[in-house]
């Protein structure tokens, strides 16, 4: 296992490099703004196709390192065994750091803490890591709107069902979607309240949440 190796704080704006990410379609609906990556190079100096999938993980830890959120999105970790240590390890070794990037088993974490929660997102050793961090912070922004700017514990889990609807909304399979909290939060209430749809197609969207939900949890 490779020594975590913390990093400096980026002050670069990440919001625009999610305009880099590749376009996609949620259901359908095409995601503007959004332009395939250009090649990039390994340390090695030899070229790398770009990826769509530019998301391994993203989960939400308390402050005691125990699984709230979990979404997976390739086989690196199989079983639910391996995503607990992996979240167990990456949790011992950025919990009391005040860096935002750490490195981990081949894999780059951004990671964003707010009072009691740890927020990370994972992608591999060579994503770009203003990519990531733009998932991270519209994934934040996102829950402290929705959470009316309390993101701790408590109010999350009041509103889980809300914050699975809104990591579906931005990454898909691996797949960047959204880098706008606004777009993701009018996508959200959209599913949810508008009126097109009955109340039985609520239930649907708010019974596959709990289910995602159940299966975070299971140990």
């Amino acid at each position: 296992m490779h020594k975590a190796e913390a990093r400096p704080r980026q002050h670069d704006h990440p919001g625009a490099a999610a305009r880099g990410a590749a376009a996609a379609s949620d259901g359908g609906r095409p995601r503007p703004g959004l332009a395939p990556p250009g090649p990039m190079e390994s340390s090695a100096g030899l070229a790398l196709e770009p990826s769509l999938y530019t998301v391994k993980a993203i989960f939400i830890l308390d402050s005691f390192g125990q699984r709230l959120l979990a979404k997976y999105y390739d086989g690196t970790f199989q079983s639910m065994k391996e995503q607990k240590i992996f979240e167990k390890n990456i949790f011992n070794k950025t919990h009391k750091t005040d860096s935002e990037i750490a490195f981990l088993e081949g894999l780059t974490i951004v990671y964003k803490s707010s009072i009691d929660l740890f927020l990370y997102v994972v992608g591999n050793a060579n994503e770009n890591e203003l990519m990531l961090m733009s998932v991270l912070n519209c994934l934040f922004e996102s829950l402290n709107h929705m959470l009316r700017k309390n993101v701790e514990k408590r109010t999350l889990m009041e509103n889980m069902d809300g914050a699975f609807l809104m990591v579906d909304e931005i990454v898909d399979g691996g797949v960047i979607l959204e880098s706008d909290p606004q777009q993701v939060v009018q996508n959200v209430n959209f599913r949810v309240d508008d009126s097109p749809l009955s109340e039985h197609s609520v239930t649907q969207v708010l019974q596959s949440a709990k289910e995602q939900i159940k299966w975070s949890l299971l140990k």
